[in-house]
Parts: structure tokens; C-alpha cells; sequence
């Protein structure tokens, strides 16, 4: 009972040596499929024995189906670049190995690295992800913002202990930019839904967010990182709002 260890990156020099050597050991394969990076990625994987290989980027949720094709063995150990197993999580993988079968799949959970401080709070904590899969019964589902792995109903997900290191932001500027992005995409999926917001929307939304994140699931004990995500995610959300609130009156106006 193999384990895959897939990955999909683009430009991810600076993540990828990590990511991959916390799968020594653990996994019997490596698949990276890469979206042509113009840094230094295809060569670190190259020289780290990685089966490799490269295809045009056309959604998180193709190239990730596409690379689990790949994939020579029947379970899939699925990562992104920017992410890394900790040494606890790596303890219940080398122990799950005789008993890999009792489940269809296995979630853990993932702690985020923000610019140098783990966030344990704000709503981003504990994360948990289904990640290890049998290949043949899960594919990855496209959404705006963030892909889905999809199982069949009635699948049997274990719980590993440990957690998905995650590294996802080095610099504020950043999220900024990732917030700006998701929020476009969140807003033009609303739209599509046939969500309908009124002026005031965005302000209650964002209030809303604050409120949960800061204050609710203890934000500000995370202290100035805290305050950062809260903050900006806040923004997010009066950004996604808004944006929907200007699509919106640009139907009406038609």
C-alpha cells in the first residue's frame, strides 16, 4: 500500500526544499507538477529526484487531478509547496503504514506560519484538511477560491495526529495582495449565485468578520499578528462586498 506524495508548484523556490524533505521516509514517490516556473523550482526538484513534470496553469484543482493521474501508487499524500509535514504528523504516518486500510481518507490538522509567528487563534487554527486519500476515490473540485477534495459519500475519514506546517505569508504585502485576489473571485462566485446585498452590506460584513475573528475565536491573543489577520481578513470582506455591490448595479443599470 503505496503512498504518492503529490505536489503542483509555480515559483515556489523558496518553499520547496523544505516541503519536500519532510517527506523523506514517508512517502515511496514524489509527483511535482509544475505551471513552468521561471525560478528555481524545477531545478531544486530536479536534483532532489522528484518524478517531475510540467503543464500550462489552468486551475488549482486541474493541475492537482492531473498530477494524482500521475501517481504510481493507490493512496495520495497531497501538499502544496508552501507547506511541510511536522514531526509529530510524520510519527502517525510512518505509524498508520500496517493500518493504512482501516479508512478512505485521513485529515490532520494545519497550523499557518504568518511572517514568523504560528498562528493558534483567529479562526485560522486548527485548520483540519483531508490530504491522504485512496487516488481512485477522491478528485479535487473547483471552487473560486479555494479547491475541494471531493469524496464519495458514505468515505470513512480517519485523524492523524500532528499538524500541516503552513508557511503563507512572509510580508504582509502579501495577504494584501491574496486578499485583493480572493475577493475579487469571492464576489464574481456570489454574483453568479445570484446573491443580491444591499449599500450597507459590506460595512456589516466586514464588522461582522472583525468581531468573529478578534474577539469571538481570540484574535488579539495572538497579539500584533493577530490584529493583522483580523484586520486585514475584515478588509477582505468589505472588499468582496463592495465588489458584488458595484457588479450588482451594473445589472440594474443595463
Amino acid at each position: 500500500m503505496g503512498i504518492s506524495a503529490v505536489i503542483i508548484t509555480y515559483n515556489e523556490a523558496r518553499n520547496i526544499e523544505r516541503c519536500l524533505s519532510s517527506l523523506e521516509g514517508i512517502a515511496d514517490e514524489v509527483v511535482v507538477m509544475d505551471a513552468y516556473s521561471s525560478d528555481d523550482t524545477p531545478d531544486i526538484c530536479r536534483r532532489r529526484g522528484v518524478r517531475f513534470y510540467q503543464h500550462p496553469f489552468d486551475g488549482y484543482a486541474s493541475q492537482k487531478n492531473r498530477a494524482n493521474t500521475l501517481a504510481r501508487y493507490p493512496w495520495v499524500l497531497s501538499l502544496d509547496a508552501d507547506e511541510a509535514l511536522s514531526p509529530e504528523l510524520r510519527c502517525s504516518l510512518l505509524a498508520l503504514r500496517p493500518e493504512l486500510e482501516a479508512f478512505d481518507a485521513y485529515a490532520f490538522n494545519r497550523r499557518t506560519n504568518y511572517c514568523g509567528h504560528w498562528v493558534r487563534y483567529c479562526g485560522w487554527y486548527p485548520d483540519r484538511k483531508v490530504r491522504l486519500f485512496r487516488r481512485q476515490q477522491a478528485r479535487w473540485g473547483d471552487r473560486p477560491v479555494h479547491e475541494q477534495l471531493l469524496l464519495p459519500e458514505g468515505a470513512r475519514v480517519g485523524f492523524l495526529k500532528g499538524d500541516l506546517l503552513h508557511y503563507s505569508y512572509y510580508t504582509t504585502a502579501e495577504h494584501y495582495e491574496r486578499a485583493r485576489r480572493y475577493a475579487q473571485a469571492g464576489a464574481e462566485a456570489l454574483r453568479q449565485r445570484g446573491k443580491c446585498v444591499h449599500p450597507w452590506t459590506p460595512f456589516t460584513r466586514a464588522i461582522g468578520k472583525w468581531l468573529r475573528n478578534y474577539l469571538l475565536r481570540l484574535g488579539f491573543l495572538d497579539g500584533k499578528a493577530g490584529w493583522t489577520i483580523c484586520r486585514i481578513s475584515a478588509l477582505e470582506t468589505y472588499w468582496k462586498y463592495r465588489q458584488l455591490l458595484s457588479l450588482q448595479r451594473c445589472v440594474e443599470h443595463r
